[in-house]
């Protein structure tokens, strides 16, 4: 594996120092969506589980489930053969050794990692913006993030519906003009118990990200609507709802 030069990356620590997470200096960079995506995974209420997120990018959002559940394994794919690198980085830093493996591939075709197996969660973080309806960034990890490439939003809720095991949970975030289009796609895939739950930026602001966790093969059912969650306080910053998940690692839902 070839490292990254030291000049081209900057370590995060996250949970309050809980985490590092190494990234690229410009360009793609962690948000707290990994973050808050990590606390809505309702493991660590049996011993041994398995989890597995898709496109892991640095690995933020598996060590983040790393710490908070002390017993779970989780293997992340990612494609981008730069970030896999980073988030393999970030395994030795965190001590995460034996629990968290990082793969190379892609949802569209996963390795055998992956497509052999089956996992007691999955959770993902796919790319936010459809193909065409906005100017992508110039950078290619950046751009390749955030707008649907070859993989759409269809085939992402597919591969996890496909490695989750009956009765495990699939859990998403994404955003909040896109939930009919997850909702829809999670039950057309055999998924149900559906838990919504909106982000607000600002007490009485617009959602713009969702959460939304379904359990596998439960088939239909009543969605329910979590209160939304506040992120800001008037000054800018986090609530102390916020602060719980994301210096504490409390968990979400």
């Amino acid at each position: 594996m070839t490292r990254p030069h030291a000049a081209a990356i900057t370590e995060t620590k996250l949970l309050g120092g809980r985490v590092t997470t190494f990234q690229p200096a410009t360009g793609y960079r962690t948000a707290i969506d990994a973050v808050l995506l990590a606390a809505a995974v309702p493991a660590g209420k049996r011993a041994g589980e398995h989890a597995l997120e898709l496109g892991t990018g640095v690995g933020a959002a598996a060590f983040c489930l790393a710490a908070r559940v002390g017993d779970i394994t989780v293997t992340g794919l990612e494609r981008a053969t730069e970030l896999v690198a980073l988030a393999r980085m970030g395994v030795r830093a965190n001590g995460f050794e034996g629990r968290v493996e990082i793969v190379t591939g892609d949802v569209l075709a996963p390795p055998e990692a992956v497509s052999a197996r089956t996992f007691d969660h999955v959770f993902l973080n796919p790319p936010y913006v459809l193909a065409g309806t906005s100017n992508p960034s110039p950078d290619p990890l950046k751009a390749a993030a955030t707008v649907e490439g070859a993989a759409k939003l269809a085939d992402w809720l597919g591969c996890a519906a496909g490695a989750c095991k009956p009765g495990g949970s699939v859990t998403v975030i994404h955003l909040f003009e896109r939930l009919d289009e997850l909702t829809d796609g999670l039950a057309a895939r055999g998924l149900g118990a559906l838990e919504v739950l909106a982000l607000l930026p600002k007490a009485g602001g617009r959602a713009k990200r969702v959460i939304v966790r379904a359990r596998a093969h439960d088939g239909p059912g009543a969605i329910t609507t979590h209160p939304p969650l506040v992120l800001h306080v008037a000054d800018g910053g986090f609530t102390e709802a916020a602060e719980r998940l994301l210096r504490h690692a409390e968990s979400l839902l």
